[in-house]
């Protein structure tokens, strides 16, 4: 799996999971901040939500002209900067009046330009490290492994912001609503992580920051004719409006699953299941899964034994961990985030397994029907909670019935995040993957911006589960995003030749 990649992969992976762990961080109780700080309805507080999505995965089409012309290096240095201060403002406590807000906003308005400058003109640079024939082989395995470093990040980033926020309560004795800024205090300190780790490995990637004005194995000749730039064009189009649909389902996860997890999931836990809500038995788990591989793929005996005494190890820790545990533990809705990247980092490699054993029997799927996959899945997901929301109250309902008001296990959630996230690892790290190839040399930088573009557009439409949280019956808040996603599947199995002929 991490066999035969460029170094530059690793160095840009960690650079990003420092910036992706303060991003989730600050992501996590986001809504729930909005709502307790100013006041704001479930629907006012999902259009600020989804609008600052939007401007984050927005802005990256701005970056990526900005890169073009200046090089992608200094377009990643200064959005660390813009976005380190935007993060800084959030982190100051300025209490809930219309000043505060305005603060906040311009906050967002920063945070969201500065990763425009960051995000896509880092992946474009991931990408150029597979011009090099050397790599040329390796580029799905190598976006997807750049995928899983950023989960890495966004694993531990709820349980640091509702630990920072106990710990500010509890030691500092300040209030609920003062102690989110400390959660977003910590994307400051994350941020000062990401550039170090980016200038102290420099060298291993140097010679793809440059855009146009670098030359060396990252450059790449554009020997298209004029119509098949327009085909390739014409494709990456028709698979941004797509997958739009899915990031508007998809980022539910910070907003309409958020409030089903706050007011209809139940808030404690036994047993097993209470061991799930310990970040630290996740990343054991994941240990275990990576021990497993190695334990059937080393190549040496010495490494298979290390794989074993990992594995044995992590069940010890288990093991020990679960006999400790004493009565129930307290569930807080922004933990049910944590499982999204656990799943990421824990399926990652059995993703690969799979789609490498299909190559090896020239039956991989290309990138554009992986895709159109991952919207059925991601439907399948949506499916299970409407199952899960059939006998329940509208949201209103249930927040007249108050302590009263029926909640349901927490495996709902778990197994919807789970499902979820096949179809992430089908759609997202394959995506991007397809634009890097895709793209015609001379609007790399731009396509890529295209690409976040229309994350943004699904992230702007992530404000319909809000709209839709009040007095419709739960099921059909589900249903919406389900129907929406088999309809973007069937429309991209309509269009596949097309899609597949520029691959």
């Amino acid at each position: 799996m991490f066999e035969n990649q460029p170094k530059g992969l690793f160095a840009l992976a960690l650079a990003n999971t420092g910036e992706r762990f303060g991003y989730y961080t600050m992501l996590a109780v986001f809504a729930l901040f909005l709502r307790a700080n100013y006041g704001l309805t479930p629907g006012t507080a999902g259009i600020i939500y989804s609008s600052f999505l939007m401007f984050v995965y927005f802005f990256p089409l701005v970056g990526g002209f900005m890169a073009d012309k200046f090089g992608f290096g200094k377009m990643v240095t200064t959005g660390i900067i813009i976005m380190f201060l935007g993060y800084l403002l959030l982190s100051v406590p300025l209490g809930g009046d219309s000043f505060a807000l305005a603060i906040m906003l311009v906050a967002l308005v920063s945070i969201g330009f500065g990763t425009g400058l960051f995000k896509g003109n880092l992946q474009v640079m991931v990408g150029d490290l597979y011009n090099d024939p050397k790599y040329a082989d390796k580029r799905d395995a190598g976006f997807s492994i750049f995928y899983m470093a950023i989960n890495i990040g966004a694993l531990f980033a709820p349980t640091a912001a509702i630990r920072i926020m106990e710990w500010a309560q509890q030691s500092l004795g300040v209030s609920e609503n003062d102690s989110y800024h400390f959660a977003f205090a910590v994307a400051c300190a994350s941020l000062i992580l990401s550039i170090a780790i980016y200038y102290l490995s420099r060298s291993t990637f140097r010679h793809v920051e440059g855009g146009k004005k670098k030359s060396g194995i990252a450059s790449e000749e554009d020997t298209l004719s004029p119509a098949e730039t327009k085909d390739r064009l014409v494709a990456l189009i028709l698979v941004f409006g797509v997958v739009a649909f899915f990031w508007m389902s998809f980022h539910q996860n910070g907003l309409s699953l958020t409030y089903f997890a706050n007011e209809f999931t139940e808030t404690s836990a036994e047993g097993i299941k209470a061991m799930a809500f310990n970040v630290w038995n996740l990343v054991a788990i994941i240990f275990m899964v990576y021990a497993a591989f190695s334990l059937f793929q080393g190549k040496t005996a010495k490494s298979r034994g290390i794989a074993a005494l990992v594995i044995v190890a992590a069940l010890a820790f288990l093991a020990y961990n679960y006999g400790v545990l004493d009565g129930s533990v307290e569930v807080k809705a922004p933990i049910f985030q944590q499982f999204n990247p656990f799943y990421v980092v824990a399926l990652t490699p059995v993703s690969l397994a799979i789609f490498g054993w299909l190559a090896a029997k020239n039956k991989e799927p290309k990138a554009p029907r992986k895709i159109a996959y991952g919207m059925i899945v991601a439907a399948v997901a949506f499916c299970l909670m409407l199952y899960a929301s059939l006998t329940l109250p509208s949201p209103n309902e249930q927040a007249a019935l108050g302590d009263a008001g029926p909640r349901v296990s927490s495996y709902w959630l778990i197994s919807t995040y789970l499902i979820l996230t096949f179809g992430e690892l089908l759609l997202s790290p394959m995506g991007i993957s397809f634009v890097s190839k895709v793209a015609p040399p001379k609007y790399k930088g731009a396509c890529m911006g295209g690409w976040f573009v229309s994350t943004a557009i699904g992230n702007q439409l992530v404000m319909v589960g809000g709209i839709l949280w009040g007095d419709l019956p739960l099921w059909s808040v589900w249903a919406v995003f389900a129907a929406l996603c088999v309809l973007a599947a069937l429309f991209m199995f309509s269009i596949m030749k097309r899609l597949e002929k520029v691959c």
